[in-house]
């Protein structure tokens, strides 16, 4: 569900110059998004899909690390990460590094943006006020539905929490403590904080896929993994698969969360495999996604995909589970290539920063609960003064 006009972008879309043919010039529509964007996953890329099909052309301002541990708390990826981040998705046409925390008109202007998108959320800054005013009165907001089940503060418990209970929509007391030390403040949930369980949809997938078929010359490249808390570690990599053809085609296998467990341990992957395809779908270097995928590449997926190329990292490959080399056979065909993306980040590496800075993330999850709850109470305050006015007015 799209709010607050779009059908008013729609009719927009359509104005515009006659051209030299007598024929209306359609005007190219600029949307903006901005946001921190930290721990990027597949609820920043859905808004920005959204956004982006709000209009033509989509700016994303992102802020930097100052700025956010002002307002919210220290991110947990540098800045130079989150520009990276967002310029792997693909629907992002072009990055405003640095953009300021508040919304403004100046700003709109400036990136000649038509108007702004935003989740059904509240973004606040570090005295309770909401980043969006201006715009919003001045008619130049638009809104988005929020993908529900999924927030960074969630997959920072997750990792935190060292048990398996997030690979099953069963709800025990581990996830239950995880609910109650990183989704609620003081003062009860907030609707945009708390935590909840991801239900994956064929449309929700079908919204992400490109849906396109290898086209006749291009190079069709597979690589296999996890790929799990979707990270600049992986971006930089399938950038550098992408690189390995004039017209490459990428397939990204994705293993299920028993398989990743089975060589990862712990309480890997952090994300299910629903989460993990949309977020891989989501980046601008893959074509295609096999969910499940098995764990050793063998003859039959080759063929039947008709694979020229199989990459992998630098990252240790884990035998199968009958001790045997997962890149058997594309080795024995040649076409087995081991690719150095110069970025050694890895999935462990995100899950240590987290544990090393727990309290300060939990103090920054409970700080921005609570006030949200303060919003949500004084909006509540406001609604029902409003009722009251109305009724006397009747009477």
């Amino acid at each position: 569900m799209i709010r607050n006009g779009s059908h008013a972008v729609e009719e927009e879309k359509d104005q515009g110059e006659p051209s030299s043919s007598g024929q209306k010039r359609k005007r190219v529509i600029r949307v903006w998004c901005d946001g921190c964007y930290d721990m990027v996953h597949y609820g920043h890329s859905n808004q920005l899909r959204q956004a982006k099909a709000m209009g033509d052309y989509l700016v994303v301002g992102v802020h930097t690390d100052e700025e956010i541990a002002k307002h919210k708390g220290p991110p947990v990826f540098t800045q130079a990460e989150r520009y990276k981040m967002i310029h792997a998705t693909k629907w992002v046409d072009e990055i405003v590094e640095g953009a300021p925390y508040v919304t403004t008109l100046e700003t709109l202007d400036k990136y000649n943006c038509d108007f702004c998108v935003h989740g059904d959320d509240i973004t606040l800054t570090v005295d309770g006020k909401d980043t969006y005013d201006e715009v919003k009165r001045m008619g130049r907001y638009r809104e988005c539905k929020r993908t529900q089940g999924v927030s960074t503060t969630d997959l920072v418990g997750r990792m935190l929490l060292l048990t398996k209970s997030h690979h099953s929509n069963v709800d025990n007391a581990d996830y239950q403590l995880h609910k109650d030390n990183f989704g609620k403040g003081p003062k009860g949930h907030s609707p945009w904080t708390g935590v909840s369980q991801f239900l994956q949809t064929s449309q929700k997938i079908i919204q992400f896929a490109s849906g396109k078929e290898p086209q006749p010359g291009d190079t069709i490249i597979y690589v296999a993994g996890a790929f799990d808390l979707f990270h600049i570690g992986h971006v930089d990599f399938l950038e550098t698969v992408h690189k390995q053809a004039e017209k490459p085609y990428v397939i990204v296998g994705l293993h299920f969360d028993q398989e990743v467990n089975r060589y990862k341990g712990k309480n890997y992957p952090i994300m299910n495999i629903h989460e993990r395809t949309l977020s891989v779908l989501a980046c601008r270097y893959v074509s295609e996604v096999v969910i499940g995928a098995p764990y050793a590449v063998g003859k039959d997926l080759l063929d039947h995909f008709k694979v020229d190329l199989v990459c992998h990292g630098k990252t240790e490959v884990f035998s199968d589970t009958d001790g045997t080399d997962p890149y058997a056979e594309p080795k024995k065909r040649g076409i087995f290539r081991v690719l150095d993306s110069s970025n050694n980040l890895t999935t462990d590496v995100i899950v240590q920063r987290i544990i090393e800075n727990r309290l300060q993330f939990e103090a920054r999850n409970q700080k921005k609960e609570a006030k949200e709850m303060a919003v949500i109470e004084a909006l509540k305050n406001k609604e029902d003064l409003q009722k009251t006015e109305a009724a006397i007015t009747n009477n």
